[in-house]
């Protein structure tokens, strides 16, 4: 006859505590590599979000002592904030819809008409980015001085341009490259034409990817500082730009910190929808491998 012996109180912690040292001995390095990645990245969120939101806090508290919104007026009710703001957003869409513009009839080339020097010529959009850029926008602000574009709108559009070509070239010529011809070609063999086959097959096959470079490219064009700073100032002030002194030179730091969340938010929520429209593939197909 057998009979029931209870487990021992410590059985469970025991388990637990042999099968957390058997996995720091598998995956340790992966795991300190994880906890060094994660205070990179979440480290200067969390002083951000926490220095937005503070009302008081002073050495050596690790939180603040007392939170509140009275920053939040105060950063808002600046002018300069107010007028930059806007015409940031707005600066990116007509960058982003002029690259748009540009770009996407190119791409379609680029994936349908084999030239010569067409491999070389894709690679040479990777320039801009191969290379500090501070080095190149100077070399552009000589030219941009010369032609009296300096401080002008129109000479921040043609700097941050520069910048679009990379994302709004590779991966719509990776999405249309990745269309079934044969599709296409059954269209056509049954009577319709090229634009009501580019409208009705290829466009909606190739419109993920198209989108996600679209957010892509205007996020990218939102916070671009160094060719907006280099061309721009005096007189065109953009968010980024305006950044600049609110975290290096205000002795107030809940300014750049409201400023830096509530922008943040907003990139974050159209790189989360980028990432689910972009299949992985499409970067590196636009780079010919």
């Amino acid at each position: 006859m057998s009979t029931y012996s209870p487990p021992l109180q410590g059985g469970w912690w025991d388990r637990s505590r042999h099968g957390f040292i058997r996995m720091i001995r598998r995956d340790g390095f992966g795991i300190l590599a994880l906890v060094i990645l994660l205070l990179v990245i979440l480290g200067p969120l969390y002083s951000v979000v926490l220095w937005a939101f503070a009302e008081k806090w002073k050495y050596p508290s690790l939180v603040p002592t007392q939170f509140g919104f009275s920053f939040w007026k105060e950063t808002f009710s600046r002018a300069d904030i107010t007028s930059a703001l806007p015409f940031s957003i707005v600066l990116a869409l007509t960058v982003t819809f002029l690259s748009a513009l540009i770009c996407l009839p190119a791409s379609y080339a680029f994936a349908r008409i084999r030239f010569r020097g067409r491999q070389l010529l894709l690679l040479s959009f990777l320039a801009t980015n191969a290379f500090p850029r501070f080095g190149l926008y100077v070399s552009i602000a000589v030219i941009f001085f010369r032609l009296n574009l300096i401080g002008t709108v129109p000479g921040v559009i043609l700097i941050q341009l520069v910048n679009t070509l990379l994302l709004m070239i590779w991966i719509p010529t990776a999405a249309f490259q990745g269309v079934d011809r044969s599709l296409e070609e059954a269209a056509l063999d049954v009577g319709a034409s090229q634009l009501r086959v580019f409208v009705q097959i290829t466009l909606p096959m190739v419109m993920p990817a198209l989108s996600a470079a679209v957010l892509l490219t205007f996020v990218n064009t939102f916070y671009e500082a160094q060719g907006a700073l280099l061309i721009g100032l005096p007189r065109v002030v953009t968010m980024p730009v305006l950044m600049y002194s609110l975290i290096n030179s205000q002795l107030v730091v809940q300014y750049g910190a409201i400023v830096s969340f509530v922008l943040w938010l907003p990139s974050l929520l159209l790189l989360l929808m980028a990432q689910r429209l972009l299949r992985g593939g499409y970067l590196t197909a636009g780079f010919g491998v």
